[in-house]
């Protein structure tokens, strides 16, 4: 396709040089010719209005002389005929009378000659000027008529020179649209945006004839008490306080969601009402505001992400590194011939050089760090390496959770850890009574519910619209809020639900919206 619209491309330019440009340049010279044959025109036409008008002119005075002559003869003869007019009256019309026939006659003799030079002009213009500039402007018609035709022809040259390589673009494309594979196009794009969640394992049969501890398979959307137990005393209790571990919500109303509702819930990926934090995440990529680690991408997806991002740097790294290893070299050079330029002068830019590239290093290590948790993190394809994973995930997961824990909201209901809920929530009803035992948070201020919220999750609180609650925990960002309704009942809420009244605050009240 590129190389068609190329030949296009070609033949555009060749029109343009050889057709547009001359054309243009001719059409300014018809435009000038014409404009001087209508000059000639018009010229011609005023001569001969002029002729009329002369014309008109002696032929008004010649008829005035005639009339004026005969009323001066008329007047001599009653005069002649008039016994009591004198003989000098008499004499005085007839000569009166004579001088205007003699006026009449010259106006004749003007008019005649205007006369004939009237027709003779008449005769120039419609038959010899006239003529003479339409036959001049139908010529250069002609030309133009030619001109046109001739650039017709140039084009159809121009097009003819293309039409093979077109001929062979066109094949071409015949060939790439006959090669064209759906199979391997769709599998292109289950790659490139695959999440690389992993799907959760068989539920275990819970026989409840037998009066024994039941379990669940490690793989199911909830995990085992016991080996909940076991493990987090391999771990060892953590003192920064983990949502997954909060107290539980104690509240009488509030029950415990069945697991056949969480397993329809997952397998419907119905996003939830009250899961701000990925509308926030979304808002904040839309402004530009992307996390340095991408953890707002899918786990697959960021780890593309992080493997280009840790490539592009190992690239900068060794350009950086080529770029010392020249300077020492000149360096080199300059202490061997002193001459050529100071030595001590590529000092300064060789430590740049260095500074940059132990910085680029640092930032190669950090993703690289952040790649590796997230390659650890990601299902394995073989069922042992699966396990490897799972126990690598168990073993730091106090780690994962602390770096994780400013992008996954309290309900686990954001997307990228969807998969992972068996990690997230490391059965926070086991260990629910190691924190029981710890004091309470004291009270920052006051709230009240804007809108009714149903805590459906784990280490969530229902509210009512307009009830009033305390703050036991701000906003760290992640857009939710750690409220008390009394000693045995707390959680998180929404901060977008609440209106917060904070005790410090005496000024006025603070909304997070």
């Amino acid at each position: 396709m590129n190389d068609y619209a190329g030949q296009h491309e070609v033949i555009s330019e060749n029109m343009t040089s050889q057709i547009t440009v001359e054309l243009a340049r001719y059409v300014q010279e018809l435009k000038q010719e014409r404009k001087s044959h209508f000059h000639d025109g018009r010229k011609a036409q005023q001569h001969i209005e002029t002729c009329w008008k002369q014309l008109e002119s002696s032929k008004r005075r010649f008829e005035r002389d005639c009339k004026e002559a005969d009323r001066a003869q008329q007047y001599f003869e009653k005069m002649d005929a008039d016994i009591n007019v004198t003989k000098a009256d008499v004499e005085k019309a007839r000569q009166q009378a004579q001088m205007r026939h003699q006026m009449a006659e010259d106006s004749k003799a003007d008019y005649s000659s205007i006369l004939q030079k009237f027709n003779h002009e008449q005769h120039e213009y419609y038959h010899t000027h006239i003529p003479n500039i339409f036959q001049k402007i139908q010529e250069m018609e002609e030309r133009r008529i030619v001109r046109i035709g001739e650039s017709v022809r140039t084009y159809a040259e121009l097009d003819r020179q293309v039409i093979p390589i077109i001929g062979k673009c066109l094949d071409g494309i015949v060939k790439a649209a006959e090669s064209i594979d759906p199979k391997n196009d769709s599998q292109l794009a289950i790659e490139a945006y695959k999440s690389g969640f992993e799907p959760p394992g068989d539920i275990e049969f819970e026989d409840y004839t037998q009066p024994m501890k039941r379990t669940v398979s490690d793989n199911s959307l909830s995990n085992s008490r016991g080996e909940g137990k076991s493990e987090l005393k391999f771990v060892g209790k953590s003192k920064g306080k983990l949502w997954p571990f909060i107290k539980k919500n104690k509240s009488p109303k509030q029950q415990k969601e069945p697991l056949s509702h969480r397993f329809n819930e997952f397998m419907t990926s119905k996003p939830k009402i009250h899961c701000f934090r990925s509308l926030k995440r979304g808002l904040s990529l839309k402004l530009g505001a992307a996390p340095e680690d991408f953890s707002n991408l899918p786990p697959e997806q960021r780890r593309k992400k992080l493997q280009q991002k840790v490539d592009e740097l190992n690239k900068e790294i060794q350009k950086e590194m080529d770029q010392r290893d020249a300077i020492t070299k000149m360096k080199d050079v300059y202490l061997k011939n002193p001459q050529m330029g100071d030595p001590a002068s590529l000092d300064h830019k060789l430590a740049e050089v260095s500074q940059n590239i132990e910085k680029l290093r640092l930032e190669a290590q950090k993703f690289e760090a952040w790649l590796a948790e997230v390659e650890g993190r990601l299902p394995a394809r073989s069922e042992q390496a699966r396990r490897q994973s799972g126990m690598y995930d168990v073993q730091n997961a106090p780690a994962v959770n602390s770096c994780a824990q400013d992008r996954e909201s309290p309900d686990g209901s954001y997307t990228e850890e969807h998969s992972q809920e068996s990690e997230v929530k490391v059965l926070a009803t086991d260990f629910d009574d190691e924190f029981d035992d710890e004091e309470s948070l004291p009270a920052l201020g006051t709230c009240k519910a804007l809108y009714t919220f149903e805590g459906q999750n784990e280490g969530t609180i229902s509210v009512v619209e307009g009830e009033t609650l305390y703050v036991i925990e701000e906003d760290k960002g992640d857009g939710w809020t750690r409220i008390r309704r009394n000693e045995d009942e707390e959680g998180y809420v929404p901060t977008s639900y609440v209106e917060v009244y904070l005790d410090k605050n005496a000024k006025g009240a603070k909304t997070y919206i």
